[in-house]
């Protein structure tokens, strides 16, 4: 589906471990990616055990532990909590401001 296409980028659902890295692989590499990220098994056991559904955010630290648990969605859903969680452990973090994004169609009511 065009729809789906991004910078003509799109892969067949994997069905490896190994296809799975390549994809992530290829994701660093073309967006220049600096944070390392896991990659769950082909079980998705990651995602069963962290779903965010509803929604949440989890920290985890370097030791592999829960560090941060925030609260679920959408009423306990605060990622400014997560943001302030990380900036007293790592130091605030400067983020560049993004020009104002232009949207991808405009609707015509008249």
């Amino acid at each position: 589906m065009k729809s789906n296409v991004k910078e003509d980028v799109c892969y067949a659902q994997p069905k490896t471990l190994e296809q799975r890295i390549a994809i992530a692989n290829d994701f660093v590499q073309r967006l220049r990616y600096p944070v390392p990220f896991g990659i769950d098994d082909m079980t998705n056991a990651a995602n069963d055990a962290y779903s965010a559904w509803p929604e949440r955010i989890y920290i985890i630290d370097e030791r592999g532990r829960i560090a941060y648990a925030g609260g679920m969605g959408p009423f306990n859903y605060h990622p400014d909590e997560a943001r302030a969680w990380l900036a007293s452990r790592f130091g605030e973090v400067a983020h560049p401001v993004a020009p104002e994004a232009t949207p991808a169609y405009r609707r015509d009511d008249g």
